[in-house]
């Protein structure tokens, strides 16, 4: 019987970029955001969470933004909507999926960050935050969803052009790159 040693999820640098890019989301989100009363803001707060899926997986990516959401609203004293979380989670990891499936089909990264930022936004900002939003304030659905939608056009635009000047870097693919586990090779039975 061998032992088997234990493997955290995620490496220790992995985790570090993680914590940074969480601390980055609550920064954009809930410190220079740019405020249309209580509901609306316009903010880059899911482009870290958006990142860390695409560069790191859907679970990075949930992680991010459930911490990043948590973390934030209990720093700046917003009461915590568990739908609000979940469509952060949702973001992370539509971004980190469709990013995977990205790479394993060959799709190059320009689609691969315009289709993953949609699909985020649309999922997780439109739809899950916005059924929690209209929940929690008692508003109507269909005309906070449109006011979204518009919204996550304008602000996923923006960050699509952000995350591909982002991948396109040589030197951060290749920090990315460097913090990835490395494949183990099985070893042959005899």
């Amino acid at each position: 019987m061998t032992k088997r040693k234990f493997a955290p999820p995620l490496p220790f640098k992995v985790v570090a970029v993680l914590a940074m890019l969480a601390a980055i989301s609550i920064i954009c989100g809930k410190y220079l955001a740019i405020r249309g009363g209580d509901i609306l803001r316009f903010s880059f707060e899911n482009l870290p969470i958006i990142f860390a899926g695409l560069a790191f997986g859907p679970f990075a990516g949930v992680l991010v933004g459930v911490v990043a959401d948590l973390v934030g609203c209990v720093m700046v004293g917003y009461s915590i909507n568990p739908l609000v979380t979940l469509g952060a989670a949702v973001i992370g990891g539509a971004a980190g999926l469709f990013g995977m499936i990205s790479k394993k089909t060959g799709i190059k990264i320009i689609p691969s960050v315009i289709i993953s930022t949609l699909l985020a936004h649309l999922l997780g900002s439109v739809l899950v935050k916005t059924y929690g939003l209209a929940a929690y304030y008692d508003l109507p659905l269909w005309a906070l969803m449109l006011w979204r939608l518009l919204n996550y056009v304008i602000v996923g635009g923006i960050e699509c052009a952000l995350l591909v000047v982002l991948f396109k870097n040589k030197e951060i693919s290749r920090l990315i790159s460097d913090m990835k586990p490395k494949a183990k090779r099985k070893e042959s039975s005899k």
